[in-house]
């Protein structure tokens, strides 16, 4: 089965770069996407300093429902945004005071990878952080979900007047050029032991395994499920694991919330908007009613996939149906996109007249 491979290198123009990510994409270019995948063939998806955070959604989105293994090399820097006080990587446009709208939060990278099966998604990272992430990072490690392996660095900032060289990515593609793709763990320590002179000991080295124990791991089965196109029997799978959830734990506790969420992306998966609409509703409602604040990543989240789902819904009746419940969550939450609010009230204007 062919692999896909999500090279993405992004840091700001201007005085607030960190570091030249984009000047590891040619060395990472030369090499052959089977090696970069470690598969006989692979697909690969390049963004060179993007500057909107949801066009890198979108290709993001589009290689985790690939089916077969995923690697993403990400390089870059990390910034928190002045609200949440969050990890995002920062895109082109990224300045400090605009984080929350210009970078791309590090849980939208969680989130999609977190339906894949353990043992097929790895993430390569070479990160700089600026001073407040860095101290961030130290209380609050860099969470990249349950099922994806992390291999890399993140790294401090530099001088205040140095741009820095994402040596790390620069050493693993330099390895993998010789057309060998050595286990991931072993390529790691090979990269780290090249950089580790130029780091004195600062840099902080990721080395994740992940993965979960042999046998117990229901979503692997469920991704197989998919990829098989048993889009029914995933769905079954997910609602055993939910109604046990609520029955231990109740219906607002994160299990079954959790299990509601991955029901959502199953419906999405199995070309049903008008349901995984109405769950991502059910899911954001239920998180708002336990207390959680309108701005919780997992609020955003659940109500900007609602959003999305709903826009792909081809029935006029059920659109209008479902329209008056997200205009009602978007007032509670305007999300991280400008004028999400307006564009719900305008298609359900439209709606109204058809």
């Amino acid at each position: 089965m062919p692999g896909t491979v999500l090279l993405l290198a992004a840091s700001p123009m201007g005085k607030g770069r960190l570091v030249d990510a984009a000047s590891v994409l040619p060395v990472l270019a030369a090499v052959s996407p089977a090696v970069l995948s470690g598969t006989d063939t692979a697909n690969v998806i390049e963004l060179a300093d993007p500057l909107d955070p949801q066009a890198v959604l979108t290709r993001l989105r589009a290689a985790a429902a690939a089916p077969g293994p995923l690697t993403v090399f990400v390089t870059g820097q990390l910034q928190l945004d002045r609200r949440q006080r969050l990890p995002h990587l920062a895109l082109a446009r990224t300045t400090p005071a605009t984080v929350r709208y210009t970078a791309l939060p590090w849980h939208w990278i969680r989130e999609e990878l977190r339906l894949r099966s353990a043992g097929d998604t790895t993430l390569v990272v070479d990160l700089h952080a600026d001073a407040e992430t860095w101290q961030y990072l130290a209380a609050h490690p860099l969470d990249s979900g349950r099922t994806s392996a992390v291999y890399g660095r993140i790294a401090p900032p530099p001088g205040r007047r140095d741009s820095a060289e994402p040596s790390y990515m620069k050493a693993v593609a330099t390895l993998l050029r010789s057309g060998h793709r050595p286990p991931l763990a072993q390529l790691h320590e090979q990269a780290w032991a090249r950089i580790a002179e130029s780091s004195a000991g600062r840099d902080l080295a990721l080395a994740v395994p992940g993965g979960s124990a042999p046998g117990a791991d229901p979503h692997a089965a469920i991704s197989a499920a998919v990829q098989a196109g048993r889009h029914a029997d995933a769905d079954a799978l997910a609602a055993r694991y939910e109604q046990a959830a609520v029955r231990a734990l109740g219906p607002a506790s994160e299990d079954a919330l959790h299990w509601a969420e991955v029901r959502a992306d199953l419906a999405m998966f199995a070309g049903d908007p008008v349901r995984s609409c109405r769950t991502w509703l059910t899911v954001a409602s239920a998180r708002l009613a336990a207390g959680q604040a309108a701005d919780a990543p997992a609020v955003e989240a659940a109500v900007d996939r609602a959003h999305h789902q709903w826009g792909r819904i081809g029935d006029t009746a059920r659109a209008r149906e479902l329209g008056p419940a997200l205009a009602e969550l978007r007032l509670r939450v305007p999300g991280r996109r400008q004028g999400a609010l307006d564009h719900v009230q305008q298609q359900l204007r439209q709606l109204q007249t058809q």
